[in-house]
């Protein structure tokens, strides 16, 4: 019995985070972007403010995850959320584009 559930416990760890449920865009809004997002944190532009993510937007998604992922300005590379895939980061940016509109 205890072997097994060392061995469950140990398969756990070892999963790939991709095989792993992803968090939604909001989750991971509100677990890290909303930090900076909320108030505007050394010009992050402003969750729900059309004016500021417009210019974003244009863009388009793949820029935006790039930049994202990367960082700019004050934002760190993936802002903070290093456990954040690829496909949360955009689930999180579609989440704040669609609030600004």
């Amino acid at each position: 019995m205890k072997k097994t559930l060392l061995i469950a416990a140990a398969a756990t760890l070892l999963t790939p985070a991709a095989a792993m449920a992803e968090r939604s865009g909001e989750e991971v809004y509100n677990a890290k972007c909303s930090v900076c997002h909320v108030a505007g944190v050394a010009g992050a532009p402003k969750f729900g403010d059309a004016a500021a993510w417009a210019p974003r937007a244009e863009k388009g998604m793949d820029a935006l995850l790039a930049t994202a992922i990367t960082g700019i300005n004050a934002m760190p590379p993936k802002g903070t959320c290093m456990d954040c895939t690829d496909g949360e980061l955009k689930a999180s940016i579609q989440y704040m584009l669609d609030a600004a509109k």
